[in-house]
Order: C-alpha cells, then structure tokens, then sequence
C-alpha cells in the first residue's frame, strides 16, 4: 500500500512539472496582454468591486486598448510581468526583455 501511494504521487508530481514546462513555452495571448496592460493601470489598483469591474471591461474592450498607445513605462511593467511568470533570470531574461520592449514579441 505505501508503495502504492508513493507511485501514484511521483507520477502525479512528474504529471505536473510536465504540465508546468509546456504552460512556461506557451507565448501570452493577446487577450492575456491586454490584462497585465489593464492590471498594471494605477486606476485599476485603486479601484474595488462592480467599479473595478467597470473599469477592467472597459480597459479590457478591442476599442480602449487598441485606441491609446503603450508608453514604454506600460511596455515596461507588462514585460516585468511576462518574465515573472516565465520565471526568467539571467541572460534570458535580458534577451526576453530586449525582445519585449522593442515591440517585436508577439
């Protein structure tokens, strides 16, 4: 039985570290963007319950985002936040964030 239990959680633990690795490959999707841009807003941070929601709806729609062009604080912030969630350092970080900030990351 105890056999039985350590196999089921190291296949278990490999299951999720394979899972974790893909989802780290995956490039963040438009609408993934545009959140962290909506997210990193200092409005969105003062804001709480249906006027954030407002808000993040708003922000979150093709026509407010694609409207107002990303200063390079925003760009700077999304791609801080990118590379957290790549859990990148060093040299790929620097790299990653050369790419993000000259505009040409998809």
């Amino acid at each position: 039985m105890k056999k039985l239990l350590t196999s089921i959680a190291l296949g278990a633990s490999l299951a999720l570290a394979t899972l974790a690795v893909h989802a780290a490959d995956k490039a963040p999707t438009a609408q993934q963007n545009k959140m962290t841009t909506c997210n990193a807003d200092p409005k969105a941070k003062t804001l709480k319950g249906d006027e954030r929601k407002a808000f993040m709806k708003e922000c979150l729609s093709a026509g407010s985002v694609a409207a107002t062009p990303m200063t390079q604080q925003d760009k700077m912030k999304t791609c801080n936040a990118d590379t957290k969630a790549k859990t990148l350092k060093g040299d790929d970080r620097k790299a990653f964030m050369k790419e993000c900030l000259s505009g040409k990351a998809a």
